[in-house]
């Protein structure tokens, strides 16, 4: 297991099921952080994830001050659409953290200093891809860039 995604503070459960189905299928662990927009119960949690929930290394961190100061202790990557660089411009280490926040607010400003990143989108149309999507396109490409080395055959 290598990467490890990283959901601060996400709001819809359907979502994050579907990126920890997405965490089971590349060998990453899932990080929920702080308070979150749903119940861990969620049907709609259960439903998006399937039965992969059991194949999932997730953890719930509900004091996300007490996560971020280990968070910036490990080499990062926070992506938002306030970033400047592009995903594609990055060169992704074997066992990064892929940060990314929730919903409705992003990332906290204070996070984005160094290290952030966006995907290039038609901002006149669309304000921002899905979560989900988000995480898959820039997970993808960290594997692509590590030959995929945590996938099995």
């Amino acid at each position: 297991m290598a990467h490890t995604i990283v959901l601060w503070e996400p709001r819809i459960p359907q979502n994050v099921g579907s990126i920890a189905r997405l965490c089971a299928g590349t060998n990453s662990r899932l990080h929920l952080v702080g308070q979150l927009g749903f119940l861990l119960s969620s049907r709609h949690l259960a439903r998006a994830g399937l039965d992969y929930w059991p194949m999932v290394d997730w953890h719930h961190f509900i004091d996300a001050n007490a996560y971020r100061d280990e968070l910036m202790q490990k080499s990062c990557s926070f992506y938002s659409t306030k970033a400047k660089e592009s995903y594609a411009d990055k060169a992704y280490d074997k066992s990064e953290f892929l940060v990314f926040g929730g919903e409705d607010r992003g990332l906290p400003e204070d996070m984005l200093k160094s290290d952030s990143y966006h995907l290039p989108i038609d901002k006149s149309k669309v304000r921002s891809l899905n979560l989900s999507q988000s995480v898959a396109i820039v997970l993808y490409e960290a594997l692509r860039q590590n030959n995929f080395f945590t996938i099995g055959d």
